[in-house]
């Protein structure tokens, strides 16, 4: 790192710039192969230099900038300096602001760049700018090399993640992909789940603080693992070809190296047997002695075409070995496939078993629905009879008004008739009648605007229930608003009659009043006349005092009708409450079975194209494997007649030399 350490410093010097202390500190104490300039704020000068340096330097494998505050120009002259390395793995850019000029220079360096294999962004910006993001993605698409890359906190959007899973479509080298914490939401979460089952490489898809479904996670996760478990079954299977590829080629060595051996015997033995024939020619006369010599020679050559012969047998019992675990191979793959097929089997049976499961929650949910259709109809009955016990509640305050209201007439009657003799008790009496219709007419005024008000209250209630039940009741909108206007027009009907029966009373109140004050102007002229009534003052005092306490009785019963007609309103609102929270209820019970419908349909839709993919790639690889397979046993059938007629080859080799050597001619003679 010295020399990375001086050009650095020549390089800012040439540009006319002194170089970073702290860059330069940095420089001077890191390990051989990796440099971490992380949390330094680089300028423009730095990232020049190390841009030109990154084109050139060979020993680098891991590039720290994370935290080093670096400008869209800056980043621009780091990545440019990038695209022409060929020996840097490892990229960490997290929390440096990159925005729209900074994606696309890392698009221009993944379209370049073919030795990354680990890309870290978290902390950036980059999928704020959708055509900048865009153009990332379509580099990240042509990328072969890159392995694993971090996107958290980028704030990328539902279309930024549209142009992630079109990238990862045609990428057929990224496996682990970090997109938590930003804003891909339902849709761009839905446009990643489709784009999984043509992506067989990646394997790890992180997406928590997205605001994404949890049946999308779920799909997700399956993706994951399906993937997951493909890469695995492919490894073992490339281990078992490789295994078995290195036996056939061991195998292969053995007999070339035998063969060798043999030959090798056999040109020692041509030698022996040349060099024989010569000493066999120059000592004719130790026929005998060469004789028992060549006998002794033609009994090793028999044992070691003996021993030649077991070696083949040996090799061919091992030939055996390999086709008979080639067998055992190709019976696990049957069993395997025949495996798969059962358990495909059962998944669909348990996929028409849930069908089924759902259509009976349908039907209980139908059900369910018209017994709410029933209970609703059955409130709506019970509203009306509510409001006929109104309208009689009504009927009956106005009768005990108009009761009153005579009573009190017949009693200023009586005490006109009595005032004459009276005058002065009369005022009093006059006064406190007054008091007392006074308080009467407040009291019925008090009922009156509290019976509408409660009427009002079940009014709002009613309509919020009505606006309820048109919810649930879509199909019959038309009907029911016919019926809301006609009950509309009854409604304004019925307001319309109490507001003339509440004119009517105001009327006759005005009249009372009129009639008070005329009795007031008749008490003042017979003040003179009111010293004679004063000997029945105690009378008169005695009937007001009956007068008063049927007032009193009057007033608690009309206070005990009150309370009974408050408690009925009140319970008739509970009721209705707890119909509607019944409803709401049902209502959220029925979109929670919808949803689950939706979910397992899109869960069964899923697993039976992962189990289709899946048939498919293992019906390819056992096309690949019996391929393989067939092409193996050819070559041991060829290696084997190969031997076959090699050791054929050496044997009349063999009888040809024993039968044409000068001693098998001269032995009879013998």
């Amino acid at each position: 790192m010295e020399e990375f350490r001086h050009s650095y410093s020549r390089l800012c010097k040439e540009s006319g710039a002194e170089p970073q202390e702290t860059v330069l500190q940095q420089l001077q104490g890191l390990p051989r192969g990796r440099l971490d300039l992380a949390t330094q704020s680089l300028t423009m000068d730095t990232c020049r230099a190390l841009g030109e340096l990154l084109q050139k330097e060979a020993l680098l494998t891991e590039l720290i900038l994370s935290d080093c505050m670096l400008s869209e120009e800056g980043a621009t002259l780091l990545l440019q300096g990038l695209c022409a390395n060929t020996v840097v793995r490892f990229l960490d850019l997290k929390g440096n602001n990159l925005r729209a000029a900074g994606a696309e220079a890392l698009g221009k360096l993944l379209r370049q760049n073919k030795s990354i294999q680990s890309l870290t962004l978290e902390w950036n910006n980059i999928g704020a700018w959708e055509d900048a993001f865009a153009t990332f993605c379509r580099a990240l698409a042509g990328n072969g090399a890159l392995r694993q890359l971090d996107l958290r906190n980028n704030q990328i959007s539902h279309k930024g993640a549209e142009e992630l899973a079109l990238a990862l479509t045609r990428n057929a080298s990224l496996q682990q992909l970090d997109l938590r914490w930003n804003d891909i939401g339902l849709l761009g979460g839905r446009a990643l789940v489709n784009c999984l089952p043509r992506n067989k490489t990646l394997w790890r898809l992180e997406l928590a603080g997205n605001n994404v479904p949890g049946d999308i996670l779920r799909a997700v996760e399956q993706a994951m693992d399906h993937n997951r478990d493909r890469q695995t079954t492919f490894r073992e299977n490339q281990a078992r070809t490789h295994v078995l590829s290195k036996e056939v080629q061991h195998l292969q060595e053995e007999k070339s190296k035998q063969f060798l051996d043999l030959m090798e015997t056999i040109e020692k033995q041509r030698k022996e047997m040349a060099r024989s024939s010569r000493a066999s020619a120059i000592r004719v006369g130790q026929l005998q002695e060469a004789l028992n010599e060549r006998h002794s020679i033609i009994n090793a050559l028999k044992a070691k075409l003996q021993m030649a012969e077991a070696a083949l047998a040996l090799s061919e019992q091992k030939a055996q070995g390999l086709g008979e675990l080639l067998a055992t191979a190709e019976q696990e793959q049957r069993s395997l496939a025949q495996r798969q097929a059962k358990e495909h089997r059962l998944e669909q049976q348990e996929a028409a078993e849930r069908e089924s499961k759902l259509l009976r929650d349908l039907s209980a949910a139908n059900e369910k629905t018209l017994l709410l259709r029933n209970q609703v109809d059955e409130l709506e009955r019970k509203v009306g009879s509510q409001q006929e016990q109104l309208f009689l509640a009504r009927q009956e305050l106005t009768n005990t008004a108009a009761e009153l209201k005579t009573r009190a007439i017949q009693a200023e009657e009586h005490l006109e008739l009595e005032k004459k003799r009276s005058r002065q008790n009369l005022g009093d009496l006059e006064r406190l009648r007054a008091k007392e219709v006074e308080h009467l007419t407040r009291r019925l005024e008090e009922s009156e605007r509290a019976m509408q008000e409660r009427v009002q209250r079940l009014e709002a209630s009613r309509l919020s229930l009505e606006e309820e039940l048109s919810r649930v009741k879509a199909a019959a909108l038309s009907e029911r608003g016919q019926a809301e206007e006609e009950l509309i027009k009854a409604k304004n009907q019925v307001r319309l009659e109490e507001q003339q029966r509440l004119a009517h009373l105001e009327e006759k109140l005005r009249l009372l009043a009129q009639a008070r004050d005329e009795a007031q102007s008749a008490c003042l002229q017979q003040r003179q006349t009111v010293a004679e009534a004063q000997a029945q003052a105690g009378q008169l005092g005695l009937q007001v005092e009956g007068l008063r306490r049927r007032l009193q009785e009057l007033q608690q019963e009309l206070s005990n009708k009150d309370q009974e007609k408050v408690a009925e309103v009140t319970r008739v609102r509970v009721e209705l409450q707890e119909q509607n929270g019944r409803l709401q209820a049902e209502l959220t019970a029925q979109e929670a079975l919808r949803e689950k419908v939706a979910a397992l349909e899109r869960q069964l839709k899923v697993i039976t194209g992962d189990h289709r993919e899946a048939l498919l790639d293992r019906e390819s690889e056992n096309a690949s494997l019996r391929e393989k397979l067939r092409l193996k046993e050819a070559e041991i059938a060829r290696i084997r007649e190969e031997e076959a007629q090699r050791a054929s080859f050496l044997q009349n080799a063999v009888l040809a030399y024993v039968q044409g050597s000068p001693l098998r001619a001269m032995s009879p003679q013998k």
